[in-house]
């Protein structure tokens, strides 16, 4: 028996590769389905199922392509309705794998058609469970992500939750592993741990969801509370698992065409296409094509290209570093954005000795905005809410990256502004979008709110967050 966890930091996400006698299952894959093919063919295996614990809405899953290239099954938990061919199992029907068994659970909750299968050894036993998510680590999935297509509430959903949850995983025995769909720093739940693989039994220790005391009413409240909402592309990924996509290859041969300076700017002109600037983000800061926005590959990437961008049919035009170009355009095809339509070949390099314009960001560090400090200039914060509540610099506005473009009235039309972050990604972001939208008065802190702690500029933990007006 081998379990082998393919763990993507960007997303967080878990996919599970499960092999025994030559026969494989694959749990919740990515897109790209080549490293699971290699994998096996390692292995001299068969990929016998594909399996997915439901229609997931973070990620555009690999299974059709998967299934197109093996002939192996893709098998969904009761209530599933996909627009494709698949296997909807019934709740506790069970698949041989090899020596292994693959049991249906069918836990709903987060989803309708959530299901976690249960894996049983050669001798039997109960040996892992693959629980989507319906069971993180340190927490479980959120309840409001499938509200209209269940035609329910999210308390309603929660409810359902806590069933699934105390009818068929808390009876298991604490020794069974927990192996998630995701880890700490995924929007599909709210308190993970990071770490991806434990115990059921130090998961009914550790989990506040699954505290052997808490009554359904406890629960629906606790799990329903402090959720932010979900990014707009979560609904259009979901639809594209259910319904279908284009080939990743396809995405991939329309994407890596390489374009001269002229015709990036003609297809710019004439598509309406964002122009994304994936490099790191001092090199952007420096000098970019105008209107052009910054998410940078180097941080999570795709889940700010969902959050940020969220129509998944927006066509896209990059700029890359060298070499780069498949990588992003791979990466994007995760979360659904397939609409690249070629990169500005030779990079800005190639843009500015065509005497094309380039735009900058200016920059200072944290010492040099600990002076100007001094002259009650305009500070705003663009992390998170609770970033901000824990500690944030005096006086400053919050205007979380995520929600920025609602609160553009708020920023100066004259007065010079600053803008930071925790490390300088997200607040680069933000210029990034600002200056797309013609507000240019910004100057980002490097380093962000790291550097300005460091240099001792003064800080409070005032737990109001505040707008400037």
């Amino acid at each position: 028996m081998k379990i082998e966890q393919i763990y993507t930091g960007c997303l967080a996400q878990g996919a599970y590769y499960v092999e025994s006698e030559g026969e494989v299952a694959i749990i919740d894959p990515l897109r790209e389905v080549e490293p699971y093919l290699k994998r096996a063919k390692e292995d001299q295996a068969e990929i016998k199922y594909i399996l997915e614990t439901h229609f997931h809405a973070d990620f555009v899953s690999g299974h059709l392509t998967l299934s197109k290239e093996t002939g192996a099954p893709i098998v969904y938990g009761p209530m599933a309705n996909p627009s494709f061919e698949a296997i909807i199992a019934k709740d506790g029907q069970e698949f041989q794998l090899g020596k292994l068994i693959i049991k249906v659970l069918h836990t709903p909750g987060h989803t309708m058609e959530s299901t976690t299968f249960l894996l049983k050894d050669e001798t039997g036993k109960d040996h892992a469970i693959f629980s989507g998510d319906t069971l993180f680590l340190g927490d479980v999935g959120r309840p409001d992500l499938a509200q209209k297509a269940a035609d329910m509430t999210k308390e309603e959903l929660a409810g359902t939750l806590y069933d699934s949850l105390r009818t068929k995983i808390m009876p298991l025995a604490d020794d069974i592993i927990v192996y998630p769909a995701h880890g700490a720093g995924s929007a599909c739940g709210k308190n993970m741990m990071k770490e991806t693989v434990d115990t059921l039994g130090n998961q009914k220790k550790m989990n506040y969801a699954l505290r052997a005391n808490m009554t359904r009413e406890e629960f629906i409240s606790e799990v329903t509370d402090g959720l932010l909402p979900p990014p707009q592309y979560f609904p259009l990924n979901v639809k594209m698992n259910k319904e279908g996509y284009e080939d990743i290859d396809v995405v991939l041969e329309r994407g890596t065409q390489g374009l001269s300076p002229d015709a990036f700017e003609t297809a710019a002109n004439d598509t309406g296409a964002v122009l994304l600037d994936v490099r790191h983000q001092d090199d952007f800061a420096k000098g970019h094509v105008p209107r052009s926005i910054f998410i940078g590959l180097s941080g999570s990437f795709a889940p700010w290209v969902g959050a940020l961008i969220a129509d998944v049919k927006q066509p896209i035009l990059l700029i890359a570093p060298e070499g780069k170009e498949e990588e992003t355009i791979t990466r994007l095809s995760r979360v659904g954005f397939d609409g690249t339509l070629g990169y500005l070949k030779g990079g800005v390099e190639a843009w500015q000795n065509a005497g094309m314009e380039l735009d900058s960001v200016e920059s200072v560090d944290a010492t040099t905005f600990k002076q100007r400090l001094e002259q009650k200039v305009p500070v705003f914060d663009v992390r998170k809410e609770s970033e901000f509540v824990a500690e944030h610099v005096e006086d400053a506005a919050l205007t979380p990256l995520d929600f920025l473009n609602d609160h553009l009235a708020e920023f100066p039309s004259e007065e010079t502004f600053y803008v930071h972050c925790a490390g300088g990604y997200r607040s680069m972001i933000a210029a990034s979008i600002l200056k797309s939208r013609g507000i240019h008065n910004l100057v980002d802190v490097a380093g962000g709110f790291k550097a300005i702690k460091e240099a001792g500029i003064p800080v409070t933990d005032y737990v109001c967050p505040t707008t400037l007006k």
